[in-house]
């Protein structure tokens, strides 16, 4: 554990809360360097309860572990001005669109609100003129209608252009694990064979 919420927070906030005592926790940006309060970066931590490194597995650890002893958890967050922490994706999910850094959790997020829309699961996909470009799954509600392009239409009202999927592929149910979770990695073997 990392983190926790005060016992005395009423409601829901969607924050995973503050450091618990002994621990350290930074935020980085792929360079390693610390990001501003409110921008993403890596969740890394420091603490007696957080590992030193692999047993007899250098390199290993120098992966996983910062030069300052910070180990790099793979989660995206952001921190307000109260040091509350929210995680906003996974590492290895985040789109790279032109050099821009997309969540999926973002776009999952916009989709979702469109009226027909059941699920939706977003991934990214190589694309010869941006890297990658954002591509979504998309499951409609039964006896809905609804088709790619309204979906990138209510996109553009609410994302940035680089945001807005380029890709749009239905289907009648999208992957999971036992849990209930989406499962990103086969939508990405999936949609790298589209």
């Amino acid at each position: 554990m990392l983190t926790l919420n005060p016992y005395n927070t009423a409601g829901f906030s969607g924050s995973i809360g503050r450091p618990i005592p002994s621990t350290d926790i930074s935020l980085r940006d792929d360079q390693g360097n610390e990001v501003a309060i409110g921008e993403a970066g890596e969740l890394c931590a420091r603490g007696p309860q957080v590992m030193r490194g692999y047993w007899k597995r250098e390199s290993a650890t120098r992966e996983a572990m910062t030069a300052d002893g910070f180990f790099k958890t793979g989660d995206i967050a952001t921190m307000d001005a109260q040091g509350c922490f929210r995680i906003v994706d996974r590492k290895k999910d985040v789109i790279l669109v032109s050099g821009f850094n997309v969540f999926p959790n973002e776009i999952e997020a916009v989709v979702a609100r469109c009226d027909s829309v059941l699920e939706n699961a977003c991934i990214g996909v190589p694309d010869e003129h941006s890297g990658e470009a954002v591509k979504v799954f998309v499951i409609v509600k039964p006896g809905a209608q609804l088709d790619a392009e309204a979906i990138r239409a209510h996109c553009r009202q609410h994302l940035t252009p680089y945001k807005v999927p380029r890709q749009v592929e239905f289907l009648e149910e999208l992957p999971k694990s036992t849990v209930g979770k989406i499962l990103r990695r086969e939508l990405r073997k999936k949609g790298a064979s589209s």
